[in-house]
């Protein structure tokens, strides 16, 4: 390697999950800094960490157990995914509670007396999600519902002796009912035909009334009732854009939530009672994990922006104003970089967003990099990402277009990719290329392009079928066959995963047409893979076939199978070595000096 990323780049202190308890006033926050991920709780009116409770760098959430100062937490140690579940009691003791490690464990919550947790787990059958509720004292476990499905716990009733549940049709599609615990049978709530999503779930004081998101009836994300003893659904907001991260205060009726407005947050505050809206100003980010602290007057929530590393932000209620809520002391970076949102059509007139990343003009023309995103639900993000960041202080610039398939635009342009119209999003890119064409400030000779996941299979697959245009492309944990995948990725995931690519019976001669690993031999960009040993939705097998038929061809590959690594690159030390490796191939063939 001949260029290095500094640590600081990898190395900064973020804030991933915070939980709030307010029998004590304080926090528990899973801290990431300096190579370690650590849970700490912080005392709100000291304003700064204690020590910490528990350091593993496979911490995933941490949760408080109601009534008490226990927490649940989670815990990945291998990136496969298959989350365990843990109990860490306040005298820092830690207790084993799924202890199923070849099984997913997707947790629901605890009962409103605090002796009870609620998770979903594939232990029947390796495709389906099933119901189960824990015991905190005895740690005994029940299978409370199971049928085919993928099922999970959005919250106990108030009483304690029913399970609001979730069942996932798709990823975009869900039902939600009332789980019996005295029964095990299942009230539907919101059975209907057409697609519609809900999240961000909460009861009312009374327990009759649930306020949420959802986009039934309309393309983005409203703040809608439910009431409970008719079913019926109410609309009381609605956007321009979709809303996100629902808070809410049932004591006083007040809402806080978030509207993504092409992929940066701006935040709101709502008051039922009186129906005002307001909202606060913060710098460019993503604004996550809102929570109200109702004895404080305060509202705390995370914020992750292009030039603001995650950290966890207070807002006032009674000023509306916003800030760190711990002033804790970052190595200090070179100049970080905000991008522009901008949008350019596609080949059929579609409006395309992306985010432009600039970096200092020089009189020589800039290589650029195409960065794309996994999902494809998914979307392109006004946040801290210290790889792209590094590349702008070398003299790069960064593109990021959220293409068709993406979220955050409304359901149709989220179902403009399906099935058999894959290809394009593939031609979304190729446009961008004709957008970059027309700015003198770019070396179009020079284009790179970089993505991870369903990002990895754009990148193989516009290298493959519009070979010309690309000096360069880097492809992390990509999908080199459609067909292949839907063969192999993790049962549980294989059904929602047909849902978005088609099925490898119906159209599978599709896959046959399309796929990047049949289009090999027309690959002419030199290519830089990286792939995570125990990756459980893109099977390793993925990178390892095309990078095999590339190399009996001679052609210029770099491969990196990332032992201890799943679907994401997790350990600093492994990040700060692949950044590293893609500066370095960058840096060889595209020449940015």
């Amino acid at each position: 390697m001949t260029k290095k990323i500094p640590d600081l780049y990898v190395h900064q202190r973020t804030i991933s999950d915070y939980d709030y308890e307010p029998n004590h006033n304080q926090i528990s926050v899973i801290v990431e800094y300096n190579g370690s991920v650590r849970v700490e709780k912080w005392n709100l009116d000291q304003r700064e960490p204690e020590q910490p409770s528990f350091i593993s760098e496979s911490i995933t959430f941490v949760k408080y157990v109601k009534g008490t100062s226990d927490l649940i937490i989670g815990m990945d140690p291998t990136g496969n995914e298959r989350e365990q579940l843990y109990l860490l009691k306040q005298n820092k003791t830690l207790i084993p509670l799924t202890k199923s490690p070849e099984h997913v464990h997707r947790y629901g919550g605890s009962s409103p007396d605090g002796k009870w947790i609620a998770w979903s787990s594939n232990r029947r059958n390796p495709a389906f999600l099933d119901i189960y509720i824990q015991n905190l004292e005895t740690f005994e476990t029940h299978l409370v519902f199971a049928e085919d499905g993928i099922f999970s716990v959005v919250a106990w009733f108030p009483n304690g002796n029913a399970l609001l549940i979730r069942r996932t049709n798709s990823p975009l599609d869900h039902d939600l009912g009332i789980l019996s615990l005295l029964t095990g049978n299942i009230d539907w709530i919101t059975e209907h035909s057409d697609e519609t999503s809900y999240r961000d779930i909460h009861f009312s004081q009374d327990g009759e009334d649930l306020y949420l998101l959802s986009n039934k009836d309309s393309e983005f994300y409203g703040l809608m009732r439910i009431h409970l003893p008719t079913k019926q659904i109410t609309s009381l907001r609605q956007g321009e854009w979709g809303f996100e991260g629902l808070a809410f205060n049932k004591e006083n009726n007040q809402f806080a939530f978030t509207e993504n407005q092409g992929g940066i947050s701006k935040g709101y505050f709502f008051d039922l009672n009186k129906g005002t809206l307001s909202t606060w100003e913060n710098p460019m980010g993503v604004i996550t994990n809102l929570t109200f602290l109702p004895q404080r007057q305060m509202l705390l929530f995370k914020l992750n922006g292009p030039a603001h590393p995650s950290e966890l932000w207070s807002l006032h209620l009674s000023t509306l104003k916003a800030q760190p809520l711990i002033n804790t002391s970052k190595p200090l970076l070179g100049k970080l970089t905000e991008p522009r949102l901008l949008s350019y059509r596609s080949f059929d007139g579609l409006q395309i967003p992306f985010f432009y990343y600039k970096p200092k003009l020089t009189a020589e023309k800039r290589p650029i990099i195409i960065y794309l995103h996994g999902g494809p639900e998914s979307q392109s993000r006004a946040s801290f990402n210290p790889l792209l960041q590094f590349l702008l202080n070398q003299g790069y610039a960064v593109t990021a277009p959220n293409f068709r398939g993406s979220t955050g635009y409304g359901k149709s342009y989220t179902h403009l990719d399906d099935v058999r119209k894959r290809l394009d999003a593939v031609k979304d890119v190729v446009s961008l290329v004709d957008w970059l064409k027309q700015d003198p400030a770019i070396d179009t000779s020079k284009i790179a392009l970089l993505g991870g996941s369903y990002g990895g299979f754009l990148t193989l697959a516009a290298i493959s079928h519009y070979p010309d245009l690309w000096a360069a492309a880097i492809d992390i944990v990509g999908m080199s066959s459609l067909r292949t995948f839907i063969q192999t990725t993790s049962p549980w995931r294989k059904r929602l995963r047909e849902i978005e690519y088609g099925t490898v019976e119906q159209d599978g001669d599709f896959f046959d047409l399309i796929d990047p690993l049949n289009h090999a031999d027309e690959i002419t960009a030199p290519l830089l893979v990286f792939h995570g040993v125990n990756d459980p939705r893109v099977p390793i097998g993925e990178s390892e076939q095309i990078v095999s038929k590339l190399k009996q061809r001679g052609h210029p590959v770099t491969y990196h199978r990332m032992e201890g690594e799943g679907h994401k690159i997790v350990k600093p030390e492994n990040e700060i070595y692949v950044y590293s490796l893609v500066a370095a191939f960058l840096e060889k063939y595209m020449g940015c000096d």
